[in-house]
């Protein structure tokens, strides 16, 4: 059996940056081993695989995988998926090609809006499926310093501290005091087996203030080493997280506030999350992840 697959560049407007995306389709007779050898196979953070939606009215079913294990949910390969849908089954009307593609995740139905126009990269933004919920047992400042290879002093700026946060995977999420030290960060992973392991996460968020670009608000880095991913490029699920730490630490009033999130630059892959925290009531209301996705190539795998 032949199945067709698709690659893609998520949260870039340009093709080898960003964060690579495997997307296989009509995948609805695999089983969860062929899933998992597949997205080995690929070694890209994360491979989706496209079957018929439970409920008609929806678009798709998808299921996600990194090189060692299955999530719940993530970001890019729900942009990515979506932005891929859209293209491929979408007409085009007066020269748009805009869409809502309904996708089945195990974490629940994630509605996602794409937006294509003639001569532009499209763009998708969903609503986060869940809201983030911030976790006990956060270890010490000294401990996370020794994981990532720096100074406890260089853990936490102004009054932000670690916090450990799941809006489906959880996140460690880690400020760090500079964008120099957030590029010595060197993952010792004895420590990491002591230290992360025990808290049940896929991996550590790093994020500072000081960013490459005066547009973005935040620079940050990903690593989930157990799940297969030494580094990731663009963590759009753990960005849903960060909404809780930024709206924990930071003065956010009632309102609509967009920042841009820069990853992957250390990588040499840069990518740019658009992500928006609506505030009402006082409270973290809706949490809206959005990016560009580019297609790069296709083909076919035989299972």
């Amino acid at each position: 059996m032949q199945l067709d697959y698709h690659i893609l560049d998520v949260f870039t407007d340009q093709r080898f940056s960003g964060n690579p995306l495997a997307v296989v389709l009509e995948a609805g007779d695999l089983s969860t081993a062929a899933m998992q050898s597949i997205a080995r196979e690929f070694n890209l953070s994360e491979t989706v695989f496209v079957e018929a939606p439970v409920n008609p009215m929806h678009s798709a079913r998808i299921r996600i995988f990194t090189p060692e294990r299955e999530l719940p949910f993530a970001g890019h390969p729900t942009v990515g998926t979506a932005v891929l849908l859209a293209d491929l089954r979408t007409p085009t009307v007066n020269g748009e090609r805009d869409a809502i593609i309904a996708l089945e995740e195990a974490i629940g139905t994630v509605r996602v809006g794409v937006r294509a126009r003639p001569g532009s990269i499209p763009f998708a933004e969903f609503d986060a499926p869940r809201l983030p919920e911030v976790l006990d047992a956060v270890p010490p400042a000294d401990r996370i310093a020794s994981v990532l290879g720096l100074l406890p002093r260089e853990i936490g700026f102004e009054n932000h501290k670690p916090m450990l946060v799941a809006a489906g995977p959880a996140y460690l999420h880690v400020p760090v005091a500079s964008q120099e030290a957030l590029a010595r960060v060197r993952i010792n992973m004895s420590e990491w087996r002591q230290a992360i392991s025990p808290l049940d996460c896929v991996g550590v968020y790093l994020y500072t203030r000081q960013c490459v670009h005066t547009t973005s608000a935040f620079h940050a880095r990903m690593f989930a080493p157990e799940a297969g991913v030494i580094e990731d490029p663009a963590t759009g699920s753990a960005a849903v997280g960060f909404a809780a730490a930024a709206f924990a630490f930071d003065d956010y009033l009632d309102g609509t506030h967009k920042r841009i999130v820069e990853q992957g630059y250390e990588m040499g892959r840069p990518s740019h999350i658009s992500l928006t925290l609506i505030v009402k009531s006082g409270r973290l209301s809706i949490v809206r992840i959005g990016g560009h996705a580019v297609r790069v190539a296709h083909g076919r795998i035989d299972v």
